[in-house]
């Protein structure tokens, strides 16, 4: 092996921002690492005879002057940075020799021992940038490279005092349940709270990953049980920020979707607390899913409504149209259901909706003990207390129910799992 893959290298990080950079060739490689380069907000020049259409995209776009011929003598130029990407050796060599020449820093795609300057495998977290060289070997830079990322995404190698800190309030939705589906940017947030406010169908099993001097604070609200008013809860929210602390407010599905989350950022707001609201999977959609329904389906189904069946469709203090959903032909996702589903299927069938229509209870989404229960508006009641269904579930009233139930078929007749 040659000394230039012994002696380290000496990394920099440059800031490009309207400085010429010469890209020498038109193909994969090219395509690759001019994108980074406009990131950095380069004037990009490439020389090619040809471009991919990717690359084609940003030349119409007028985001790349590209001169469209060969390689000459003197297109390095001007240039604080030289790239030659061609697939030609010696072409690439005759880039590198001119730009040492005029001692530019040139990177050569196609011969790292040769190459002045190597480009490393890059990755990119919020405002981290994460750059490994692994020697020559790119491949073995891009495995590292994607371990930091992943490290960093998922907030597993997060330093939770870090200098960039977030002040005040994060509202962050968890998802339907699998801690898996948190967002990325949840996950960060999380990782870096001192204070945690949770709800009871926040998925709880990320909160065994806190470091231990995290507080945590347990906003269940119990149906029919014990529960903190959301008074309370808005008040944890401003106290703690005021004692200096980053409060993650944890929510189940999205804050937004049936989550009184609008309730508690105006709450912030009044106080003068800064609130980073972070979008969750809603389980209106989410659970569905996992059980093999999509809510909506082409040739059945263009439309569906999500609906909070916390009150009964009687109730005076119900808003919801059910006649307008009993004459609907679109799919119905209804929340919070289990207890008044006799009353919500009796409205709907006498709004019009038939007795036969499709409608699936799915218990526990996204969770390892999820289980579907598959019946008709006229049977559901009943099929629900012979099951034993209880909260959460999600109910889903439609003919995109028998989609799941043609999944389940053909994978019965593949011999699949279902």
């Amino acid at each position: 092996m040659g000394k230039s893959f012994t002696v380290p290298p000496y990394v920099l990080g440059l800031r490009l921002s309207g400085r010429r950079v010469v890209v020498v060739g038109g193909g994969r490689v090219a395509q690759r690492r001019v994108p980074a380069l406009l990131a950095a907000e380069a004037e990009v020049v490439l020389v090619s005879p040809e471009v991919t259409p990717s690359l084609e995209d940003l030349i119409a776009d007028g985001k790349v002057l590209w001169h469209r011929r060969p390689y000459q003598a003197g297109d390095c130029a001007g240039a604080w940075l030289v790239q030659a990407c061609t697939d030609d050796g010696k072409i690439n060599a005759a880039v590198a020799a001119e730009a040492a020449e005029a001692r530019l820093w040139c990177v050569r795609a196609d011969d790292a021992e040769a190459s002045a300057a190597w480009t490393p495998a890059r990755g990119q977290v919020g405002e981290t940038t994460v750059a490994v060289l692994g020697g020559g070997d790119p491949r073995r830079a891009a495995g590292i490279r994607d371990a930091i990322v992943e490290g960093l995404r998922d907030a597993s190698i997060e330093a939770r005092h870090s200098r960039h800190k977030p002040v005040g309030v994060a509202l962050v939705g968890g998802g339907p349940g699998d801690p898996g589906l948190i967002t990325v940017r949840g996950r960060q947030l999380l990782a870096q709270a001192d204070v945690v406010v949770t709800d009871r169908l926040a998925p709880r099993l990320l909160l065994d990953e806190l470091s231990q001097d995290v507080e945590v604070i347990d906003a269940a609200k119990i149906p029919y049980g014990r529960s903190v008013t959301q008074e309370h809860i808005n008040d944890y929210l401003v106290d703690r920020v005021r004692q200096g602390k980053f409060v993650v407010r944890l929510k189940g599905g999205d804050p937004f979707v049936f989550g009184r989350g609008g309730e508690e950022v105006l709450h912030c707001a009044r106080h003068g607390i800064p609130v980073t609201v972070v979008p969750g999977i809603t389980s209106a959609v989410a659970v569905p899913a996992a059980a093999g329904i999509p809510v909506t389906h082409r040739g059945v189904a263009q439309e569906f409504h999500v609906v909070s069946a916390h009150v009964a469709p009687d109730d005076p203090r119900s808003t919801v149209d059910w006649e307008a959903l009993g004459r609907s032909h679109g799919t119905l996702v209804l929340l919070m259901a289990v207890e008044r589903m006799a009353l919500i299927a009796n409205a709907l069938m006498r709004y019009g909706r038939s007795s036969d229509t499709p409608v699936a209870v799915i218990q526990d989404g996204t969770l390892p003990d999820q289980h579907a229960l598959m019946a008709t508006l006229g049977t559901v009641v009943d099929e629900m207390a012979a099951d034993g269904v209880r909260p959460p579930a999600i109910v889903v009233v439609g003919d995109v129910v028998h989609v799941a139930r043609e999944i389940n078929m053909i994978r019965a007749d593949m011999g699949q799992d279902p």
